[in-house]
């Protein structure tokens, strides 16, 4: 049984590899990269001179043969390391079917971990990182892309996606219109020279994207509801219904206000409007 390493490798700045990629980079016999002109710059920059072959599953017509051309090094004893152009191998990257195979032929994978845009881009958010949900790259096309964040809008934890630069502003616009204007913080270029964390709320970032186009690699952490999922806000109705209960035992309206509030998802001062008019 031979070994498949999966190597997370820079997202930028190469200086951010480990001692322990570099060594397994240098000790493989043969290293499947997505792109072999991006990782042998890599190699250069740490002057390790390990063959190199290409792995991506882009074309469909080679996939096959990649992938079969992998097993066979792995097959022979042979030591394989897996690199994509930047990041984690798997995630938005090549690499999972190339993954499923050698677990499959009954190779052990062993996982390097090394630089992600997803945890960086969290932790500078600013937005809570107890529980978040990484959604990849968002759909390219609008009707796609609002179908896929409706069934996001009711997710309690912090939202983690990709988005291309020239489709950023499209995209922020969808989700003010089908999240509502909740906080959200855009990674442009992480660990990069022109690295950018733009936070603030989706009407201001469309605005401010819409007027300044932007470069480079896209990371967008969004808001999310902070209530378990199921609990989404509730009708007026549900509302009325609940002061008019609470008022028949004699709560005040500021102590309507208060419990109706935390239960519902209504902003107190709303729900205090309509206990008050209710004692009016």
């Amino acid at each position: 049984m031979s070994v498949l390493y999966v190597v997370g490798t820079p997202i930028g700045n190469l200086e951010d590899i480990g001692q322990r990629a570099l060594r397994v980079l240098t000790e493989a016999d043969l290293i499947a990269a997505e792109d072999t002109r991006v990782t042998h710059t890599l190699l250069e920059r740490y002057g390790i001179s390990t063959p190199l072959t290409t792995y991506t599953d882009a074309y469909d017509r080679q996939k096959t043969a990649r992938i079969e051309r992998v097993l066979e090094a792995l097959n022979a004893g042979r030591r394989v390391a897996l690199v994509s152009d930047a990041g984690m191998p798997g995630l938005a990257d090549p690499g999972y079917e190339l993954i499923r195979a050698a677990l499959a032929a009954g190779h052990q994978v062993v996982v390097v971990p090394g630089p992600s845009a997803v945890t960086a881009a969290l932790v500078a958010s600013g937005l809570p990182t107890d529980r978040f949900l990484y959604i990849g790259y968002l759909p390219r096309r609008a009707t796609a892309r609002r179908a896929l964040l409706a069934e996001l809008a009711d997710e309690p934890g912090t939202i983690v996606a990709f988005e291309a630069p020239h489709r950023l502003a499209a995209a922020l616009q969808d989700l003010l219109e089908v999240l509502g204007d909740r906080q959200v913080a855009v990674g442009r270029e992480l660990t990069k020279r022109f690295e950018e964390v733009w936070r603030g709320s989706l009407s201001a970032a469309v605005a401010h994207f819409t007027a300044n186009p932007p470069r480079g690699e896209i990371t967008l952490v969004i808001a999310g509801t902070g209530r378990p999922r199921g609990r989404g806000e509730w009708s007026q109705a549900q509302v009325a219904e609940a002061v008019e209960l609470l008022r028949a035992e004699g709560l005040s309206a500021a102590a309507i206000a208060r419990v109706v509030a935390r239960l519902s998802g209504w902003d107190r001062s709303r729900v205090y409007a309509l206990a008050a008019s209710a004692e009016a």
